[in-house]
């Protein structure tokens, strides 16, 4: 006999009665002196042996009787009708009888008519492959045993009897209470199971059919209760009352159909973890005074003090003299059911109550239950019934189907073989024979620790009383903030003059009109954001304007430079219109209400053909009222992002507003009919360029485009500040070189080469890992301090000498273009997202600076609606990573502490079909996607995959992180690309509490962002908001292997108990999660 087994058997007494050992009437075969072997009773298969060969204590013995085990090709699957009284359900359905057999089994055996109670027809098994058989067929021939029931012991017609010698038996057992039973199993040297007995972890989640059938025993039990009750659940005069004692699966269940039945909902459990599912449903939780913790080994709840009882009883008592409906739930595993509801409480209720007992097959929690029938006391209906699932035969048969068919099939130690592992925690936890030996129960696990005393909550809130500001503190510093505001003001107004002091006005208002319209942009529409404001930043080509000239074509360097700052300016007008509406149009749903963009061509159509009619007698104040129409509708079209309704809106005014600024600012610079001409050639070939542009880019490109657009605005700023101080270098004022040589030159020229290094970096055509240059600091102070000089030599020596001022100027440039490289470079690529934000926010200055040099009110005010956009989505995306945006720029990422968190446990592999019965039995999914779902453009399997989930009824939402995708609303713009509703699209603060009332979790190319050691003081991301995943009930994360996100730190979600990982392609994986999804449609 196998030495392990034998250990158990031999210690049964101290474990437990169920484990003393049992006399075999069977003989067992000896070992003879000439070690000769007795015949077992032989099998229709080959003779297989149950090797335990995962347990160290084991000896194989090949003299030990054979269970059935061995490849799946040589075994044979038996499902029998179920006997018991008024049990309706069958073990398995046609269609897990067809995964049966295409898992390889040889063939899967039902007795006729056994699934007809629950709408099964015997047409429906034969056709998925299985064999119908009779009675008798069943039972002798079949290797495996699956049945809802325990096997029957009593009569001629016993079960037990009619088994083959060493056959496996799976069903429900309940040891404890069925020890006759157990005993008879043993006693024909079979191998079993207890269904019951699935020890309740997160792995085993699939196997738990005590579970699926509570769930379906708690929504029954309320629609026998309002069956039995006098007047509807819902109303107002008065409204049922409905107390749900014990709050575990049934009990959530039963909460859950009252409350969405309109009824006002009450739950107690004895266990505090309870409070927050019971609250999350909408109903209120109830406890008694005295503090105890109930909470037990596996799940359940454990008995209670005497004191603690006592206040129990007094408060449903009370609780009984409110509520028209009493559903109980309470049991405690190998013990009768505690009684909760005495004889007293049932007087106290009010005639024509209702009370339900879902533990009464274990004796009930109410003194007058009759377990098995309904009965009436005092005009009380107490229902007993014991047969609730069976009630639904159809549903609980398919659920049970598929716990009872994956546990089957997670017996396998190796490909295709069934065989029992001891040191497997289910298969430990579940089995009750071996080989015909009674083995003890498995040891529980532990109970969930006690929560902390409240004194150290005290003591927490004192702490963080401690470190809050006083009024006082507060208030000096909101009044130093005033004042420093005030002062620069004046200093600024003392040093410079009108003119400046004129645009700094306009600056200051439109940067404050800015910061209002953008904080009201939603999270989702960050991506169309950044691109309307990319689009409007082409409004710096306006600079060239003034600068342009000769004829049909430039006839000096400094024209020429004006014209091509015109040319690119409008590559990124059209561009970026174009892809926004793209984006836009994404978001859009057939039911939304209809739109008719076609008539703001009126407008257009009225100022356009106004203006140029009014301009012809004479200008008057026109082009401030050309800057005026085109500012504000700027600053409409970023209001319009406020909502999805209005997103389209906004596009359009952003259209208008940029064309009615262009036109205006042509009016002020009164061009030639030949230079006109040259403008219009110039702006239709630059408006082509960005329309193929924008045409041919798709979601996942979207970063790099925006990158490479954001470098031609760069570019052009650069142009039209070298253009304009080579055009009237002899005229140019101090304030007026400072801004041009300076300020605007360099947000330019650092715009210009690091947009080009993020494009690089983004589309994958440079390495993405910083580039860190030794020095790299003093590098780019020495480059900043060369800027400061060759400034002040330009200012000193360019008015009376040019060439020493080209040369400046030149200098000037080089260098901006060198830091602009050296900063971007050292930055990682998973980083872009911010650079792409502070590049967008540079674009915004550039036009300021450009609007300061030339006195142009309409480039100060759109300069600052885009350097605020900028700056704000900067900040949300360094919050979002728990970082300043100086350590992004010029620190990166720091050194884990050398308190590194340890990571324990061990990655649980997840396949395709695993993860569908997952998603496929979930009530609540979310789907948590990051850059990795861009980069495998896995979106469009996520939608389908979606769409059949609701379709199924399943409740499915998105969890988008402010840093998913490599630019803000990536993620947003990808899953509405591929057709999956926006309002179930949700940021990170609506949905993060939402988790722990989550099913499963999908996780598909997100890794940091889920990763639970940001929340461990000292590790490389501490204090980065993070999605909490891990407080699903199951969490699979699709990877292509186990590598760290781009911080570099482990991720202890991936070695949790309820984490499984699927690895390979997302794509892949996706695709045959859809197709898996489809054949069970």
């Amino acid at each position: 006999m196998n030495a392990r087994i034998q250990s158990f058997i031999e210690d049964g007494d101290s474990v437990g009665e169920l484990a003393r050992p049992r006399r075999s009437p069977t003989p067992v075969p000896q070992r003879s002196s000439s070690k000769e072997v007795r015949a077992w009773p032989a099998s229709t298969t080959a003779v297989r042996h149950a090797s335990l060969a995962s347990d160290q204590y084991s000896e194989e013995d090949p003299l030990t009787p054979p269970f059935t085990a061995g490849p799946y090709s040589t075994l044979t699957i038996g499902i029998p009708r179920e006997t018991y009284p008024d049990e309706r359900r069958v073990a398995v359905t046609p269609q897990n009888a067809e995964i049966l057999l295409k898992k390889g089994f040889s063939r899967v055996l039902i007795e006729r008519g056994a699934g007809v109670e629950a709408q099964f027809t015997d047409e429906a098994y034969e056709q998925a492959g299985a064999k119908t058989v009779d009675r008798r067929t069943v039972f002798s021939q079949s290797d495996i045993l699956l049945k809802v029931r325990a096997p029957s012991v009593d009569g001629p017609d016993s079960e037990v009897d009619a088994l083959r010698e060493g056959a496996t038996v799976i069903s429900f057992l309940y040891p404890a209470q069925n020890r006759h039973v157990v005993d008879r199993l043993a006693s024909r040297g079979t191998t079993s199971f207890a269904m019951d007995m699935v020890p309740r972890i997160s792995r085993a989640q699939v196997f738990d059919a005590l579970s699926s059938m509570a769930n379906i025993a708690g929504y029954k039990a309320v629609l026998e209760a309002s069956n039995h009750f006098g007047r509807f659940l819902t109303g107002q005069i008065p409204p049922c009352k409905v107390l749900v004692i014990g709050a575990g699966v049934a009990g959530l269940s039963a909460i859950a159909t009252a409350r969405r039945m309109g009824a006002i909902v009450r739950g107690f459990d004895t266990r505090s973890a309870a409070r927050e599912q019971v609250q999350s449903l909408g109903a209120e939780f109830i406890e008694v005074e005295l503090e105890e913790e109930g909470s037990g080994t596996g799940g359940y709840a454990k008995e209670m003090s005497k004191e603690f009882i006592e206040a129990e009883m007094k408060l449903f008592t009370e609780q009984c003299r409110e509520v028209d409906i009493v559903i109980t739930t309470a049991l405690i595993p190998g013990k009768p059911a505690p009684k909760l509801i005495t004889k007293a409480m049932i007087s106290a209720m009010k005639p024509g109550s209702v009370i339900v007992d879902l533990a009464a097959e274990a004796g009930g929690n109410c003194e007058e239950t009759v377990p098995g029938q309904l009965v009436k006391r005092n005009g009380i209906t107490i229902i007993g019934y014991t047969d609730l699932p069976s009630r639904l035969p159809t549903q609980s048969s398919t659920l049970y189907s598929n716990n009872i068919t994956k546990l089957l099939l997670s017996m396998s130690p190796r490909d295709k073989y069934f065989d029992v592992d001891l040191k497997d925690e289910v298969v430990r936890g579940s089995i009750v024979t071996y080989n015909g030996k009674i083995l003890p129960p498995a040891p529980r696990p532990a109970p969930p620790p006690a929560p902390p005393p409240k004194q150290k909550a005290v003591d927490t809130d004192q702490a963080a009383n401690a470190v809050a500001m006083t009024p006082w503190q507060k208030a000096t510093r909101e009044v130093a903030t005033v004042t420093a505001g005030m002062s620069t003001a004046l200093i600024l107004g003392k040093a410079t003059g009108p003119l400046f002091m004129t645009n700094a006005f306009t600056f200051a208002l439109a940067g404050l009109v800015g910061y209002r319209v953008v904080w009201g942009v939603a999270p989702a529409l960050h991506s169309p954001l950044m691109s309307v404001t990319n689009a409007i930043s082409g409004m710096v080509g306006i600079g060239g304007f003034f600068v342009m000239g000769g004829g049909i074509l430039p006839e000096t360097i400094p024209q020429a430079l004006g014209a091509l700052s015109v040319l690119l300016a409008f590559v990124n007008v059209s561009g970026g219109f174009v892809i926004t509406k793209r984006m836009l149009d994404m978001f859009k749903r057939p039911t939304d209400p209809p739109e008719y963009p076609w008539l703001y061509a009126i407008p257009a159509v009225i100022f356009g053909g106004g203006y140029i009619a009014a301009a012809s007698t004479g200008m008057a104040g026109l082009v401030q009222a050309g800057y005026l129409v085109s500012s504000v509708l700027c600053m409409s079209s970023l209001s319009g992002l406020a909502s999805q309704l209005t997103a389209r809106r906004g596009n359009v005014l952003g259209i208008l507003g940029v064309g009615s600024g262009i036109l205006a600012s042509l009016a002020a610079v009164g061009f030639s009919p030949e230079v006109l001409m040259q403008f219009a050639g110039l702006a239709g070939i630059g408006s082509i360029l960005g329309i193929l542009i924008g045409r041919r880019i798709t979601p996942t490109g979207l970063p790099q485009t925006v990158a490479a657009l954001h470098s031609v605005v760069g570019l052009a700023a650069v142009l039209t500040s070298i253009g304009s101080v080579m055009a009237s270098i002899e005229h140019i004022s101090m304030l007026h070189m400072l801004l041009t040589s300076h300020f605007l030159r360099i947000t330019g020229g650092v715009t210009f080469t690091g947009s080009i290094v993020a494009f690089l970096k983004l589309a994958g055509r440079m390495s993405s890992k910083p580039k860190i240059l030794p020095g790299r600091h003093l590098i780019n102070s020495t480059l900043l301090g060369a800027n400061v000089a060759t400034m002040g030599a330009f200012l000193t020596a360019a008015p009376g000498a040019p060439l020493i001022g080209a040369a400046c100027l030149t200098a000037n440039t080089a260098l901006s273009f060198l830091k602009g490289y050296t900063t971007t470079a050292a930055i990682g690529g998973a980083d872009m997202p911010v650079v792409i934000t502070v590049l967008n926010a540079y674009s915004g200055f550039a036009l300021v600076a450009e609007g300061f040099m030339l006195d142009n009110p309409l480039l100060t005010s759109v300069g600052a609606l885009i350097g605020v956009s900028g700056s704000i989505l900067s900040y949300i995306m360094c919050v979002a990573m728990n970082r300043s945006l100086t350590n992004v720029l010029f620190g990166g990422i720091a050194a884990p502490a050398d308190n590194t968190v340890k990571i324990e446990g061990e990655v649980t592999r997840a396949t395709v079909d695993e993860t569908v019965d997952a998603l496929a039995n979930a009530e609540n999914v979310i789907i948590v996607v990051g850059y990795g779902m861009a980069v495998a453009k896995a979106q469009y399997a996520i939608s389908e995959i979606t769409r059949m989930l609701r379709a199924k009824g399943v409740n499915v939402r998105f969890a988008i992180h402010p840093v998913a995708g490599r630019m803000p609303g990536q993620c947003n713009v990808l899953l509405a690309e591929a057709s999956v509703p926006y309002d179930i699209v949700l940021e990170m603060d609506e949905i993060n509490d939402d988790f722990s009332d989550t099913d499963v979790t999908l996780v598909i190319g997100a890794n940091d962002t889920v990763n639970p050691i940001a929340l461990e003081p000292g590790s490389a991301i501490a204090g980065m908001p993070v999605l909490h995943a891990w407080k699903s009930k199951q969490v699979v994360v699709m990877k292509r292997g186990m590598a760290s996100g781009y911080a570099d730190v482990p991720n202890p979600m991936f070695y949790m108990e309820n984490t499984k990982m699927l690895f390979g392609d997302a794509k892949d994986s996706c695709d045959a999660i859809k197709r898996a999804l489809e054949s069970r449609n």
